[in-house]
């Protein structure tokens, strides 16, 4: 039998991790605008394993430079590196503020949606769909060689 107290320290322990990776996902390319101010990211090596073994991008490929724009203020830029860019800064303050409240009262807030299912599929389905539509632009905007200089394998 599982003690509630057991329960409830996994939980706090839960609620620290969103905390801690809702932070990352806001300072890391923050500290990389500050890095950028000779717009070197525009030719920088992708450091994504998939797009360094295949040439091919991932279905996140382009969020961090995404993040890296929309925080220099330049959202066109942003949305062409991915869509989903703005969405995700959104995504981690709102973590940021449920988990910590969630923390600070004790109590849960959105569970219905934070642990939703049927969302959790609609998010990966049209994260899907959209990284299908990049990839055809993808493969129709760069050569087979292009596709390759891209890799690990050049």
């Amino acid at each position: 039998m599982t003690s509630t107290n057991y329960t409830n320290n996994i939980r706090i322990k839960r609620k620290i991790y969103g905390i801690a990776g809702a932070l990352l996902t806001l300072a890391v390319p923050f500290f990389f605008m500050l890095d950028n101010a000779d717009n070197h990211l525009e030719s920088a090596q992708s450091l994504c394993p998939f797009k360094l073994l295949t040439g091919f991008p991932c279905p996140g490929c382009g969020i961090t430079k995404s993040l890296v724009y929309l925080y220099a203020g330049d959202f066109g830029k942003s949305m062409h590196y991915h869509i989903f860019g703005p969405f995700v800064i959104l995504a981690s303050i709102v973590t940021l503020l449920v988990l910590s409240t969630e923390l600070a009262t004790g109590k849960e807030y959105f569970g219905k949606w934070l642990y939703n299912r049927k969302l959790a599929y609609g998010l990966g389905i049209t994260l899907a769909v959209y990284h299908f539509i990049r990839l055809i632009h993808f493969v129709m905007e760069n050569s087979w060689d292009d596709i390759l200089r891209q890799s690990a394998w050049k």
